[in-house]
């Protein structure tokens, strides 16, 4: 596979850095969630006839009723994360096409991503190796039972909403591990939500209306 990473026209560095221009604009205020997202060809992640729109502020189709978040989201998600500084051991629920991934590869020391269709799990991983990302382990599967051979998790980000979060994923938080998810009805009012387990129980915020797809079991 060979990927255009450098891009030209509205695919090119200056169009990201006009991205990240406007990610500051809507309050994104982490500079290693801007680099990286400034650094990171979105376009490569999206069929060749949507890579003139990848970096328009807006979510787009990846095939399989799926979609990449908008860039907004991506890093608002990403910054929520990493509130408390750099952390070790990531769970990503939703792999999807696989820039969210990228952008958490090149920030934590190791993302366990999990998927549930698998064709989209490999398109990710063959342009993730093409990144040169090595730092990434993956799943095929049911993401509402998480990774449990690898728990507990310093963070987990889920990119599809629930009705609520599932307590599988609460149990694979560490102690202080910050779970970061979109919940409420498909289709609704769904809320970004992050979650911090302390030794006693959770602490909820309620954060930002959001519009993602649902979160599914099962696998395709």
């Amino acid at each position: 596979m060979t990927l255009d990473l450098q891009g030209i026209g509205m695919t090119s560095p200056r169009t990201r850095k006009r991205m990240v221009q406007r990610l500051e604009e809507q309050g994104i205020t982490d500079n290693s969630v801007l680099e990286v997202m400034r650094n990171t060809p979105r376009h490569i992640f999206v069929d060749e006839a949507l890579a003139s729109r990848a970096y328009e502020d807006t979510a787009l189709p990846i095939g399989f009723n799926q979609t990449i978040s908008q860039p907004y989201i991506v890093a608002r998600m990403t910054e929520l994360l990493l509130l408390s500084g750099r952390l070790s051991k990531i769970l990503e629920i939703g792999t999807g096409c696989g820039y969210q991934t990228a952008i958490l590869a090149q920030l934590v020391d190791h993302v366990y991503s999990v998927e549930r269709i698998l064709a989209l799990q490999k398109k990710a991983k063959d342009i993730l190796w093409n990144l040169k990302l090595k730092n990434i382990s993956y799943l095929y599967g049911d993401g509402n039972l998480g990774w449990a051979d690898y728990a507990p998790f310093d963070g987990i980000l889920v990119a599809a909403a629930a009705d609520e979060v599932p307590e599988s994923l609460l149990q694979q938080l560490a102690i202080g591990g910050v779970l970061v998810m979109p919940v409420g009805e498909a289709g609704g009012l769904q809320i970004l939500q992050r979650v911090t387990r302390t030794s006693i129980n959770y602490k909820t915020e309620y954060l930002e209306a959001v519009s993602f797809v649902p979160f599914l079991p099962g696998k395709e």
